[in-house]
Formats: structure tokens, C-alpha cells, sequence
């Protein structure tokens, strides 16, 4: 049976078509990472700050010990 070079020609076709489409929908989600690493980084920040922002002002309404 003879192999039927423009058949492979479509076939090869199509594969590329379809690794284009791999390749944009990965650039897509690299970038939907990215933005929700940089949501991730702002949200621990802002966790930080407010831990900090709690430890200041118990530590002002905490009484000192005398000796």
C-alpha cells in the first residue's frame, strides 16, 4: 500500500494548527499565573500589614507589668 503524501501533508497541517493553538493557550495561561501569583503576593502583604497593625495596638492597650 503506497502512503499518500498529500494526506500526510493535511495531517502535518492540522497538527500544526492545532500546536499553534497549544502554543497561544499556553501564553494565556503563563499569564493568567502570573497575574494570580501577584494577587497571592498582594493579599500576604496586606495579611502582614495587618498582623503588624494588630501587634502594635494590643501591645499598646496591653498593661506593663510594675516591678
Amino acid at each position: 500500500m503506497p502512503i499518500d503524501i498529500e494526506s500526510l501533508k493535511q495531517e502535518r497541517d492540522q497538527v500544526k494548527d492545532s500546536l499553534r493553538q497549544i502554543e497561544a493557550d499556553t501564553r494565556r495561561l503563563d499569564l493568567e499565573v502570573k497575574t494570580l501569583r501577584q494577587r497571592e503576593i498582594q493579599a500576604k502583604r496586606e495579611i502582614d500589614a495587618l498582623t503588624a497593625l494588630i501587634e502594635i495596638a494590643d501591645s499598646r492597650n496591653t498593661p506593663v507589668a510594675s516591678e
